[in-house]
């Protein structure tokens, strides 16, 4: 293992709070974001790639990360999507036969700033007593006034639009055409195991941009339509609303994930908020009402539906709760053939607990 000599890094707060760390490899630079952390102690390279993260500066609260090298395999999206990385103990070495190389070299061939030797324990105290919010990472250590500046100009998460920003430019299939079911799925910041789960249930997908209209999808002649998950507030996203609403009216099967759960919500009248800290990680409790069970389940939120107006909404019933803290974690129509969760059921870092509910939306395809 060779020396590393690394460049100062800071890492500053809205409210102006410091932390101090290193930057990773030779990487110098700045990177803005709302800061957030996930307690998942594997499953980085899936976290760093998937869409819901987009625009996020990411804490990793394992001690260390980059220890198992990354694997061409375990991306969820073309790209990485959160906007810089801060972490403990950053491995330059890895140990996998399955790995296809290093995670520094991954961060350096996606240009993403990162910074190590950080007291992420104190950092993550911090959060969990303020609340996320944004914060500038940078090997500009010297320029703290300059920074905040800067700082004071990134919009805040609450209100974001960010759907457009991850989202196909163009339709695009995936799966089997010869597949008993056709699917037209919304993407909002959809990840690829979702795609791979659903078609893996003798689906074949076209997945639209987050702009599609009804007409764009039904033109399909799909069985079933989904609404992915994704990044940024739900509230801004009017298009998806009034698809959603299109649908719900129809009758169609409709199933949503995360933002899709939410945009499903809001299309119900049902309002949704920003959390203090939000649901990020691999082992969050949550009870199905329905039939009593626990499931542990992946979550990466930062959104959440109010529970109250789900509750006494006529047509709506809450189908999960999560058992942290009593957020609503699942939403079914009465009266519609529509349904959606506020988790991941596709990501299965040990637990198949959710894996149910791609089996139930093609039942509800089936019967329809």
């Amino acid at each position: 293992m060779k020396y590393q000599k690394r460049q100062k890094a800071i890492i500053l707060l809205a409210d102006g709070t410091i932390f101090y760390g290193k930057a990773v490899g030779n990487k110098q630079g700045t990177s803005f974001g709302e800061v957030c952390f996930n307690t998942g102690m594997t499953g980085y390279q899936e976290i760093f790639t998937d869409p819901s993260y987009y625009g996020q500066l990411m804490v990793t609260t394992n001690a260390h990360i980059g220890n198992y090298g990354v694997n061409d395999e375990e991306v969820e999206s073309d790209s990485i999507k959160i906007a810089g990385l801060i972490c403990k103990n950053f491995s330059y070495d890895y140990s996998r036969d399955a790995a296809n190389g290093s995670l520094e070299d991954f961060l350096n061939e996606n240009n993403l700033l990162a910074i190590s030797d950080v007291d992420t324990r104190a950092l993550v105290s911090y959060i969990r007593d303020n609340g996320a919010m944004n914060a500038v990472i940078s090997t500009d250590v010297d320029n703290v006034e300059g920074l905040k500046k800067q700082l004071a100009e990134v919009p805040d998460m609450n209100g974001l639009e960010l759907a457009s920003q991850v989202s196909t430019k163009e339709p695009y299939y995936y799966g089997d055409e010869n597949a008993t079911y056709k699917v037209a799925a919304l993407d909002i910041g959809i990840k690829k195991n979702i795609l791979r789960n659903i078609a893996k249930r003798d689906a074949y997908i076209k997945v639209f941009p987050y702009n599609a209209k009804f007409e764009d999808l039904e033109a399909f002649k799909p069985d079933g339509y989904f609404l992915s998950n994704g990044p940024g507030d739900p509230e801004p996203l009017i298009e998806a609303q009034t698809l959603a609403k299109e649908i719900i009216k129809r009758d169609l099967p409709l199933f949503g994930i995360c933002l899709g759960h939410q945009v499903i919500a809001l299309a119900n009248g049902v309002s949704t908020y920003k959390m203090h800290n939000g649901h990020r990680g691999i082992n969050h409790p949550v009870k199905n009402i329905n039939t009593g069970k626990g499931e542990i389940t992946s979550q990466n939120h930062g959104f959440a539906v109010n529970r109250e107006e789900a509750e006494a909404h006529p047509d709506l019933q809450v189908t999960h709760v999560h058992l942290n803290d009593h957020t609503v974690a699942g939403l079914a129509m009465k009266s519609k053939n529509c349904f959606s969760v506020q988790y991941h059921p596709e990501a299965s870092p040990g637990p198949h607990d959710s894996s149910y509910l791609f089996d139930q939306f093609i039942e509800n395809i089936k019967k329809n």
